[in-house]
């Protein structure tokens, strides 16, 4: 759903990137009054494990398109929704800069389709009010249903308001190759069933991570889960692995089909799919100055554009692109976490 320059007009991406940096202004604001030292470590193999997932587009079969996990609710389960919004910052921006993968114009929309739905919408309306219930009863088995039937709803819902916004921005930029009606008819249906796909992958960490650690999720019973079978340590140590094997290896099994939005832009002819809006690939949307200045921009910082090696087919670059961003987005969120400690101690200090 990273979506490119030419589908914004400068107003609407300006006013996008508003609304996103009051988000996260707000976000900062509120892990600056966060006590809690565990939330470093997971914060940084969470984000991490996003960025991993995010390579790997699976495919949706009959359609010719494929859909990647977003995250956001994952995040906002195991961090709350304001960290879980700054660590979805961090992965869209690093994904942004270095690898192209999205426009950095409309880097304040993607954000916004992508990380408020999730961490906000999905964490407050979905995810609390599930796990407060009393949904299939009580007890350890009642509370991983609730993870189960919060993570898939949270996600196809979210997902389903991330593909409405899209549709809507294009609208306002007066794009007039996409319909309003088209458009959305071809994007809500796609990410309907990409939702469900990661509403599974969601409810399998989660559940995992309740059955290791259960006290790291999000308004969990922690009376009610029992022991815990796996350390602080070994919990992040697994998260870890798994976002390296992730992002380092099973990043070269990914789909090749387009992913939902660029399906529904383009199509799929070349596999024997439908053109949907059928877009030119080379020449589509509104071009504007500010978008060139943004395209120039990414190009001087985009050291593996399209997580590849720069003029090559190797796929040593996806795997090395996978392994060095989540690298360099754990330590991007530790940074964040640091930043935010730093300043709750002067401010404890100023008191004192």
């Amino acid at each position: 759903m990273h979506m490119a320059d030419a589908l914004l007009a400068p107003a609407v991406a300006g006013t996008m990137y508003v609304a996103s940096a009051a988000v996260a202004g707000h976000s900062i604001y509120k892990l600056k009054k966060d006590d809690n030292p565990a939330k470093l470590p997971v914060m940084a193999v969470a984000a991490a494990m996003v960025f991993a997932g995010q390579m790997i587009n699976y495919t949706i079969p009959g359609t010719g398109s494929s859909g990647h996990l977003c995250g956001g609710m994952m995040l906002s389960a195991l961090l709350g929704p304001q960290a879980g919004f700054l660590s979805m910052i961090v992965v869209l921006v690093i994904q942004c800069l270095f690898f192209a993968d999205g426009g950095l114009l409309a880097l304040g929309a993607n954000v916004w389709n992508m990380a408020f739905y999730g961490c906000f919408v999905g964490y407050y309306l979905i995810w609390r009010p599930i796990m407060r219930s009393r949904l299939f009863g009580s007890g350890k088995g009642a509370q991983r249903c609730r993870i189960i039937l919060a993570s898939i709803l949270g996600c196809v819902i979210t997902l389903q308001l991330g593909a409405l916004s899209v549709v809507i921005e294009t609208s306002l930029s007066g794009i007039t190759d996409l319909p309003f009606g088209a458009f959305a008819a071809l994007m809500q249906p796609i990410h309907l069933a990409i939702g469900l796909v990661e509403g599974l992958i969601t409810s399998a960490v989660l559940c995992f991570v309740f059955e290791a650690r259960s006290e790291l999720l999000q308004e969990v019973d922690v009376s009610g889960a029992g022991a815990s079978k796996v350390s602080l340590k070994g919990v992040v140590a697994i998260l870890a692995i798994v976002a390296l094997v992730v992002g380092g290896g099973l990043s070269l099994l990914a789909s090749s089909n387009p992913d939902g939005l660029e399906w529904a832009l383009f199509g799929n002819t070349e596999a024997g799919y439908s053109q949907n809006m059928g877009l030119d690939e080379e020449d589509f949307g509104v071009s504007s100055k500010a978008a060139e200045t943004a395209e120039s921009i990414q190009e001087s910082t985009s050291f593996l554009p399209d997580y590849a090696f720069p003029d090559s087919d190797s796929p040593a670059g996806t795997s090395v692109s996978g392994i060095v961003g989540s690298a360099i987005v754990a330590a991007l969120a530790v940074v964040i976490c640091l930043i935010g400690g730093f300043f709750r101690k002067k401010r404890k200090e100023r008191k004192v």
